[in-house]
């Protein structure tokens, strides 16, 4: 069912197709009371206009907003306006010879405006401009100094055929100069276009310039190659009548610019079940860009992901790829990638965007479920591979260091059982006695790592001071806040996060001095570590800073990390803790 929009556009394309059929009748009718030349050819000239408007028509119905179709129509006005030269009013007459060659500066505005109907650049619209002025105003000698350009020589001031044989070479090399300047804009074009696209704009353009260049040169080149004037004439009509069929047919090729209306696209949404493939798929219709892409914004709106919840690269397109964003109030949900050859106005992208958004943001959420999933799944998979490498780190220990401990010492006590002289015993049994109380430290330190004992007894404050006091580099603790107790979970993990972090600036950050924040508010614990060494850091350069990302996670809380170049490095952590 279509839009009423839609429809009011069908209805003024068809009157305008009726009015142009009427005209192209009345010409006709006009011609044949003529005797200027064959009627076949004073005839050719609505037929031309006839073929111009329908190939608009159909161009500006099919993709209404481009506007290839209508400058095609704009075209056929012109070829109408041509035809006056030939019927037996002067005054339409006169109309006829001054825009003689205006449908040659249609045929350069639409090889510029190929395939979106818009000028891309400074130079095209220059070019475009440079062709009308050729049309227009290089036309003037032409009939200001030649008495018999005109009925009765109603518009020469003077019968100067130097003068008007000037001013036709003068237009001549102007207009070859001006398709000199489309050739080399539209051979740059070929260089960028993909071999798809390249497959049809190099026939079409090598024929549109071949159209144009018929018409100076044609009465060159004619008789040199047989052909009269009549017959030299018929072949530039036939070929510049075939410029608008060409062109109509490749713009509602797939690949190019086919922007139908926007209302059509949401009386799909409206009628249909938009999964993200399809939408995308709506979307390329609608805009002309197969290539399309639709990707979503995170929950902060920050990064964005693609359909499967993949992080999506918005700094890596590629050549001819541009992105524009889809708000939805004032909240950024998705973006749509699209191909810059094939759809070169952003505000139609995000017109179109705006009307999906709804869609879009249903789809974000989709995505936004399956990244979350991944990253559960991930996280859980990387807390077993922590948790592993804990007990086997524990284990190591426990192995290669109390145990070896225990065995000296049970030696130590079988040499102490075969001491002879009850002088020599004191001095093993303190030997015995150091041994034990060092496997005793050893093995304090190794439950501290597990959990440190001042964290369970005295809580998070007293085991970050404690922590903070053991750092070999000037620390400085900051408290904000009530220091009563959290629930251990949250506890727990903030000590690690400090823990790590300050391990990590020891080690890698060749700093001088740290500072820990903790900051207690009702519902949430702050948490800070910085310092002044070389910066440089990222979650992903270790599996400790990963592993407290993880746990952070896992609490609901968040894990920041900044850490440029030379600029030190700053942690923030946020854990709620309830009221």
């Amino acid at each position: 069912m279509r839009s009423p929009l839609a429809r009011a556009l069908m209805v003024s394309l068809a009157l305008i197709g009726v009015l142009g059929v009427v005209v192209a009748g009345i010409e006709t009718a006009l011609f044949a009371e003529q005797d200027t030349g064959p009627w076949w050819l004073l005839a050719s000239f609505p037929a031309g206009g006839l073929v111009h408007l329908a190939a608009g028509l159909e161009a500006w119905r099919r993709r209404p907003s481009n506007r290839t179709g209508p400058i095609m129509v704009l075209g056929a006005l012109t070829w109408f306006v041509v035809a006056l030269a030939n019927t037996g009013t002067p005054a339409l007459v006169a109309v006829g010879v001054v825009l003689a060659t205006t449908p040659l500066a249609v045929v350069v505005w639409l090889l510029h405006a190929f395939p979106s109907g818009r000028l891309r650049s400074r130079t095209s619209r220059l070019t475009v401009v440079g062709g009308f002025v050729v049309s227009l105003v290089l036309q003037v000698p032409g009939y200001l100094f030649d008495r018999g350009a005109s009925p009765g020589g109603m518009l020469s001031v003077a019968h100067r055929v130097d003068l008007s044989l000037a001013g036709t070479w003068l237009q001549r090399g102007a207009g070859m100069a001006v398709m000199l300047v489309t050739a080399g804009v539209l051979a740059g074009r070929l260089r960028t276009a993909t071999p798809g696209q390249r497959r049809v704009l190099l026939p079409l353009y090598a024929y549109g310039i071949l159209a144009v260049l018929a018409t100076p040169l044609g009465p060159l080149l004619g008789p040199s190659a047989g052909l009269s004037a009549v017959q030299v004439a018929g072949l530039q009509i036939v070929l510049l009548a075939g410029v608008p069929v060409a062109f109509a047919a490749a713009v509602l090729r797939g690949g190019f610019a086919r922007t139908a209306g926007i209302q059509e696209l949401s009386a799909w949404l409206a009628s249909s079940a938009a999964t993200p493939d399809l939408l995308a798929g709506a979307l390329g219709r609608a805009l002309g860009d197969p290539s399309l892409q639709v990707v979503y914004a995170s929950r902060d709106g920050r990064a964005l992901v693609d359909g499967d919840g993949a992080a999506f690269d918005a700094s890596a397109l590629g050549e001819h790829r541009d992105l524009v964003d889809i708000e939805l109030g004032s909240r950024r949900i998705g973006a749509i990638v699209y191909d810059t050859t094939a759809v070169d106005d952003t505000e139609l992208a995000r017109g179109a965007g705006q009307v999906a958004a709804l869609a879009i943001d249903h789809d974000r959420l989709t995505a936004e479920l399956r990244a979350s999933h991944a990253d559960l799944q991930q996280s859980r998979a990387r807390l077993v591979e922590a948790g592993d490498r804990a007990r086997q780190h524990i284990a190591q220990d426990l192995h290669d260091g109390l145990q070896v401990e225990l065995v000296l010492l049970a030696v130590e006590a079988q040499q102490l059982a075969r001491v002879d002289g009850p002088a020599d015993l004191p001095a093993a049994a303190t030997r015995l006695r150091i041994g034990i109380d060092g496997a005793a430290r050893h093995l304090r330190e190794v439950a501290h790592a597990v959990m440190p004992a001042a964290l369970i007894e005295r809580g998070l404050t007293a085991a970050v001071e404690d922590l903070a006091d053991r750092v070999p580099l000037p620390t400085r603790l900051l408290l904000v806040g009530g220091d009563g107790r959290l629930p251990a979970t949250v506890e727990r993990t903030a000590y690690f996060v400090v823990a790590e972090a300050l391990t990590n600036a020891v080690k890698h950050a060749a700093a001088e001095t740290l500072t820990v924040t903790l900051a207690r508010e009702p519902t949430r614990l702050l948490i800070g570590v910085t310092d002044d060494g070389v910066g440089g850091a990222t979650p992903e350069g270790g599996v400790g800073l990963h592993g407290l990302a993880d746990r952070v996670d896992a609490l609901g809380g968040r894990f920041t990390l900044e850490s440029p170049a030379g600029g030190g490095t700053r942690l923030r952590v946020e854990l709620p803790c309830g009221s």
